[in-house]
């Protein structure tokens, strides 16, 4: 018989069907790979569906897009000979009822073929071909005015049928974000509205289905259009926004889940360690009996392969049931609803992820069971030598080089997934250290003359003493309390104070240049203290920077968000509020030199461009260039008119533009200046501030809320972390508190000792907790995502003492079975 067959017939036979002293490394793993394989399938689910549904959600095999203009004959042309054509028009307008309500509006108007892929679904059933004076809206926008189907709604100058309301516009994801419920128009009927006016602010797109390569006919059209401001997508990149942004939240749910798995690594070896603490008298028998300690290692690591392979089958099978609970709880949070599918790769990542964890941090304690001689298994909790530190270092090493290499190759950002595991593992490393040096402490310090106060002190130090192991999970958990804290309370602080407090009251598009001044008077003759701001707007691309064209670029350098489709562009004599000149010098008022740009601070750095490089945009079908004079850094959160692309008064001038204005006025007055500006400007669209501020909260607490969900899967498993470590130390415990028995002391006065110990950690850990939790949050809230640092400390004193009373209470639940045993029996047992 083999030595493996021999081992295997042993740990059947151990094994307890109810996973007796296994549980925990059964919980650990099933919380850790559970969180993996709901994260990783959720989004490969949802990426799947947006590949799936690529023709229908883009509305065609391939999209053309430019703004503030129509495509040439020319140009159309060339679009017929690639395919069926379909063409579209958008923009940001008003809606008002005949009662004078308003409502700003993402007016879309369409030709007779759309769409040329899915279907445009009403409450009422299908929808037919808009006639020019009908009108398609959506359920927000009959509520908002109060209307009804068959009523009537203008928009611009021009009145308009309610004959619909849309209940599924199928490209309305490519679309992206808006401000305002949708309304369709037929395209004559948009010529009746008066909207469409040279400097008008409208995007042009122009949807075709091709029985030709997608990326080839796109290559060949915008190679012969090069400069014309043409920006481009195809069907596998229908929403490349959502995907991008889903893709990348992903990945850091993925690397949040890592983490939550590796602390339940922890468990998993304080598990394993528990479980072979129980099992001394059957090694030592083994031993004694002949066995070699390879075999005895090898029984025991088929157990925890057994256990663990359980765990992870049941991990695995949580995660594919959590996605469609996921998108059943979520709704209309999600961009789409994937349908159920099961994914292998992301199964497959999550199983590769739990077993790594589990043979690295199994590896120790099952080295060190078979290492100890029998005579030391016999001596029971006064043994506590260790596996050997070359032989341990070489498994967990080869297990994290693993864990490594697979966050390499299947992340999308290799370095920032390493940059991640990297600070990890030296929180990892530094609460580990912590824990040596709290022990050395203790047995260093004078003992305290009150007896419980000593009792407490010895037990961080005492032989078989794990608090190395209550201080890595207590120093995870509250660090993630703090860390969700900051975050939380810096981002609500910013949204209901800071922007609020900054913000104008109203926001304009299309204010007609020649009727700046009636505009300004018509508001101020509703609120006489009313500010207004105004500056020239339009949209045009980033064609080449440096010496570099951004069509020749395979993928968009980090950071340069700016070069991905159109910005907002405009020019101005003296430097816009809310900027400030870093480096380079702002051009004298009245300047008419030289075509010169100022530009954002991150994303020069981002394209590594210098003063005097040159910059070409396109803008309505024509390129410009200006030389770098200046890099600014933009306070984004000002809420006013914060451009990436500032340019001098001679470069755009003769562009045709219209205005767009800021009015900030007292909260509570927006109503009748809305009202008397949608009846003198009906081509002007006004859209009131808070409304934005409401969509931006609801988005960042969606963001908020996932990313508390993922680290609470990270604090579930540092409760776990805790309670093995209680676990592990029974024995110890339970040796101690006999001998304390023995010698008069009462359950209350053990008791008490017990929690003057937790007590004692939790002061200590709760400083770092807060150092490093209010330290990464604050990296999080600033760097990641640009806002002020508005923690309310409050929130995070009162975070942490729940989280000490927490820690106490489990540790003195687990502490209640050990003051129940009987000294006689535990004595024999030991």
């Amino acid at each position: 018989m083999s030595e493996w067959r021999l081992a295997w017939t042993f740990a059947r036979r151990e094994l307890d069907a109810r996973f007796r002293g296994l549980r925990l490394l059964l919980v650990c793993l099933i919380l850790g790979v559970g969180a993996l394989a709901a994260i990783g399938s959720l989004t490969r689910s949802i990426t799947g569906e947006l590949a799936a549904r690529g023709q229908s959600l883009l509305g065609g095999d391939i999209e053309l897009s430019v703004s503030q203009r129509r495509a040439d004959d020319a140009e159309r042309r060339s679009m017929a000979r690639i395919g069926r054509v379909s063409e579209t028009l958008r923009m940001q307008s008003m809606a008002a009822s005949p009662a004078g309500d308003t409502a700003p509006i993402e007016l879309k108007a369409v030709d007779a073929p759309y769409p040329l892929y899915g279907t445009l679904r009403l409450t009422s059933g299908m929808a037919r071909p808009l006639r020019a004076d009908e009108a398609y809206v959506g359920p927000a926008l009959l509520e908002r005015l109060k209307l009804r189907p068959g009523g009537t709604v203008r928009f611009g100058s021009a009145r308009f049928r309610v004959a619909g309301v849309i209940a599924d516009e199928p490209d309305r994801l490519s679309e992206g974000f808006t401000l305002g419920a949708v309304a369709l128009v037929s395209l004559d009927g948009l010529d009746r509205t008066g909207l469409i006016a040279p400097g008008s602010l409208y995007e042009s797109k122009y949807r075709i289905a091709t029985v030709y390569d997608p990326a080839q006919a796109n290559a060949a059209f915008t190679k012969r259009y090069t400069g014309q401001g043409w920006d481009t997508r195809t069907r596998d990149r229908a929403s490349p926004g959502a995907e991008r942004f889903l893709t990348r939240m992903g990945e850091f749910l993925v690397l949040v889940g890592l983490t939550a798995l590796v602390i339940a690594g922890i468990g998993v070896g304080n598990g394993v360690a528990s479980y072979l603490a129980t099992r001394r008298p059957g090694i030592a028998t083994l031993k004694i009996l002949g066995a070699t300690s390879g075999l005895i290692a090898k029984v025991y690591l088929l157990q925890i392969a057994v256990v663990s392979a359980i765990g992870i089958a049941v991990g695995l099978g949580i995660g594919i049931a959590a996605v469609p609970l996921i998108v059943a709880l979520a709704g209309d949070v999600l961009p789409v609803a994937p349908s159920f599918a099961i994914h292998p790769l992301p199964l497959i990542q999550a199983a590769a992820y739990g077993l790594l964890i589990a043979l690295a941090f199994a590896a120790p304690p099952l080295l060190a069971a078979g290492e100890v001689p029998a005579a030391g298994l016999l001596r029971g909790a006064l043994d506590n030598r260790r596996a050997p530190l070359a032989k341990s270092a070489a498994w967990m090493g080869a297990a994290f080089a693993g864990i490594v290499a697979l966050v390499l190759v299947t992340s999308e950002r290799p370095w920032f997934g390493a940059g991640f595991l990297a600070a990890a593992a030296a929180l990892l490393l530094l609460l580990a250290g912590l824990g040596q040096a709290i022990r050395l402490g203790a047995a260093r310090l004078p003992r305290p003359r009150r007896p419980l106060l000593r009792l407490a002190l010895a037990a961080l130090h005492r032989p078989g003493a794990r608090t190395g192991a209550l201080v890595v999970a207590l120093g995870l958990g509250l660090t993630l309390f703090v860390l969700l804290a900051t975050i939380r309370t810096s981002l609500d602080a910013n949204i209901a104070r800071t922007v609020p407090a900054k913000a104008p009251a109203l926001f304009a598009l299309d204010v007609p240049p020649e009727r700046e001044a009636a505009f300004r008077a018509t508001i101020r003759r509703i609120q006489p203290d009313a500010e207004v701001q105004t500056v020239p707007l339009m949209r045009g691309t980033i064609t080449a920077y440096g010496t570099t064209r951004v069509a020749d670029l395979k993928t968009i350098p980090e950071g340069a968000w700016a070069l991905r489709g159109e910005r907002g562009l405009t020019f101005a004599d003296t430097l816009p509020p809310g900027s400030e000149i870093v480096r380079g010098k702002w051009w004298q008022p009245g300047y008419r030199g030289a075509p010169l740009v100022s530009i954002d601070e991150r994303m020069a750095q981002a394209l590594d461009l210098k003063l005097g490089d040159p910059l070409t945009i396109s803008v309505a079908g024509q390129e410009r260039s200006a030389r770098i004079a200046s890099f600014r850094k933009i306070a984004w959160d000002s809420m006013g008119f914060n451009f990436v692309m500032v340019f001098s008064p001679g470069v755009l001038a003769d562009v045709p533009h219209n205005l767009a204005a800021t009015v900030t006025m007292p909260q509570g007055r927006e109503r009748p200046v809305v009202r008397a500006l949608s009846a003198g400007f009906p081509s002007t669209s006004v859209v009131e501030v808070r409304e934005v501020i409401g969509q931006v909260q609801t988005i960042v607490s969606q963001m908020a809320t996932a990313i508390a969900a993922a680290a609470g899967i990270a604090i579930l498993a540092g409760i776990a972390v805790l309670i093995g470590a209680i676990t592990a130390a029974r024995e110890t415990r339970t040796y101690d508190s006999v001998i304390l028995k023995t010698l008069g002391a009462t359950r209350g006065q053990i008791l008490t000792a017990q929690a003057l110990e937790y007590l004692l950690l939790a002061a200590i850990l709760s400083g770092v907790a807060a150092a490093i939790g209010i330290g990464a949050g604050w990296y999080v809230v600033v760097e990641l995502f640009g806002f002020e640092w508005l923690p309310d400390y409050r929130a995070v004193a009162a975070t942490l003492a729940i989280g000490a009373g927490v820690t106490i209470g489990i540790g003195l639940l687990g502490a209640l079975p050990i003051l129940g045993a009987r000294p006689a029996r535990a004595l024999r047992e030991l």
